[in-house]
């Protein structure tokens, strides 16, 4: 473990640039990823600990105060960056993990298992500096894990939560059955592991949403259901479980039963993602459906996160469905400011100013949607009465990680500058921090300029290049592909083929380098990109 850590510490120290500005980013609110621990002798009767530790260390943090990053958060960050659940992670997985969900701390560890005595060791590693802030080693019998655990989170949380960590006592079994089941590859495994956990205590509710995540995979919504609907209201699951129940409604095309859910979680606690899905149901429920309009829940959702996409895309599809073309036009620029790779925004945007007469606008847009996907292709044979396909509204499932821009904050001090120089401002600062290797704020700048100049060419390269560096391949061809849109380049070509090769998709990876060499005859990145594609 000792030579884990001094690898980890140099990795954090050679990413440095990297990592510079995450404690200004996140000085607000510092969080602390939990990643599995290592089981050091490879133990296979105690396997289920390595996510066990996570887990358990997690909330025992946030039961102290600490800001800890739950499970879905790190399994949905997991999933941006296509690590497998079980996979070995290494130091610069770690580190972009933690970058990815905003955490300004890692806790990486180890355990094993001396006689009956588990021993468990523990660090805490600041991204900032790349240094070891806290040091734990705890040891305890097994069947008091939970105490062992408790005690490494206390050397680990601020030193001044000293409170007493209030949960209902687990049987260690039903625990034990219930990692057991989150780690479990087939179905009914998993399922057998979760229903022996609520045997033994029927009151873990946990269990029960876990058991909603299996049968909503296997696409058993009514058993998903009626999993989470047996959760009672005054359990600390409750609101989770209501929230999961509307998105097993939306399933089930129970529209109205999910407006109910939705509105009811919105009206006790507004959050973004209740209020967008109640919106998203009423826009299912038809015009004559009472209790809001569509776009007054998005508004809403928008006005609590100006930085998502999603609830802008929805605000202007809302508009669309009333027939508001210049809203729908309005919101839609804002969504694609906010996410330029997003075809379906462009596609409608493109339909809607077409609808207001603005034949060139709507041609650029729909242009930029074909070179995204094939699909609006299709779409555009749709007849001009329903030129826009119904069901694109967007549900959010409740885990969100942070996003890359702060719209609000990236302006505010440039409000009265010239938009263009402004825009030029941030993307030579994404530029001498990308050379630096420093992606994170990079990111940040290049998206500053682009949400005041969305088809600036370089600025998206130079996102793709970034995204390529940090093995998001698919994020990398869509930025590939829009800094062609917005200006072809020799550069632009070789990059977009480079990522191409990467993926796997020799044709056009051949295509992009051939169009390189065409428009540059001499360029030597073409030729390279050409030879190694030859030796595949």
């Amino acid at each position: 473990m000792m030579t884990r850590i001094i690898g980890f510490a140099v990795c954090c120290s050679s990413l440095g640039a990297a990592l510079a500005g995450v404690a200004a980013a996140q000085a607000s609110s510092p969080r602390i990823l939990v990643v599995p621990f290592e089981n050091v002798r490879r133990e296979p009767s105690i396997v289920w600990l390595s996510e066990a530790a996570a887990v358990l260390l997690a909330d025992d943090l946030n039961a102290l105060g600490a800001s800890a990053i739950t499970r879905d958060e790190r399994r949905e960050a997991f999933e941006r960056l296509q690590v497998p659940p079980g996979a070995v992670l290494t130091d610069a997985t770690i580190i972009r993990i933690g970058l990815l969900v905003g955490a300004t701390e890692v806790v990486t560890g180890s355990f094993q298992l001396e006689s009956d005595v588990l021993v468990v060791h523990a660090r805490s590693l600041a991204l900032e500096t790349g240094r070891i802030s806290h040091d734990v080693v705890q040891r305890g019998p097994m069947p008091q894990m939970f105490t062992t655990f408790e005690a490494v989170a206390r050397g680990i949380a601020p030193s001044a939560s000293r409170l007493p960590i209030e949960a209902p006592p687990v049987p260690l079994a039903a625990f034990e059955n219930y990692v057991k089941g989150l780690l479990a590859e087939m179905p009914a495994t998993a399922i057998n592991y979760l229903q022996t956990a609520l045997r033994a205590m029927p009151g873990f509710d946990r269990a029960r949403l876990a058991l909603w995540d299996v049968y909503t995979e296997q696409g058993d919504h009514t058993r998903a259901l009626a999993a989470v609907s047996s959760v009672p209201a005054n359990s600390s699951w409750a609101r989770r479980a209501k929230f999961l129940a509307g998105l097993s409604y939306f399933s089930l095309n129970k529209n109205d039963e999910a407006f109910i859910a939705f509105k009811s979680l919105s009206d006790v606690q507004a959050t973004a993602a209740a209020l967008n899905n109640a919106g998203v149901a009423q826009v299912r429920r038809g015009a004559a459906a009472d209790g809001g309009t569509p776009v007054s829940f998005f508004g809403k959702a928008a006005e609590l996160d100006r930085d998502d996409p999603d609830y802008f895309f929805n605000l202007g599809y809302g508009s669309w469905i009333t027939r508001d073309v210049q809203g729908t036009i309005y919101w839609l620029r804002e969504a694609v400011r906010r996410n330029p790779t997003d075809g379906e925004a462009h596609f409608v945007l493109g339909t809607a100013l077409a609808a207001a007469g603005n034949a060139t606008e709507a041609a650029r847009e729909r242009d930029l949607a074909r070179r995204l996907s094939s699909t609006f292709e299709r779409w555009e044979q749709r007849p001009q009465a329903d030129a826009v396909p119904r069901g694109l509204e967007r549900i959010k499932g409740g885990i969100e990680l942070p996003h890359s821009l702060r719209i609000d904050s990236a302006l505010a001090t440039g409000e009265q500058r010239d938009q263009r120089n402004l825009a030029q401002f941030y993307l030579d600062r994404g530029r001498r921090l990308f050379q630096q290797e420093n992606d994170r704020e990079a990111m940040t700048e290049l998206n500053r300029a682009l949400y005041l100049s969305p088809y600036e060419a370089e600025a998206h390269l130079l996102v793709g290049r970034i995204k390529m560096r940090n093995n998001r391949l698919q994020e990398a061809i869509d930025a590939f592909k829009i800094a062609l849109w917005s200006a072809e380049t020799v550069q632009a070509h070789v990059a977009l083929g480079d990522a191409y090769l990467q993926a796997k998709d020799l044709n056009a990876a051949r295509t992009e380098a051939e169009r390189a060499a065409t428009l540059d005859p001499s360029s030597i990145e073409a030729r390279q990109l050409l030879e190694r594609i030859r030796g595949r």
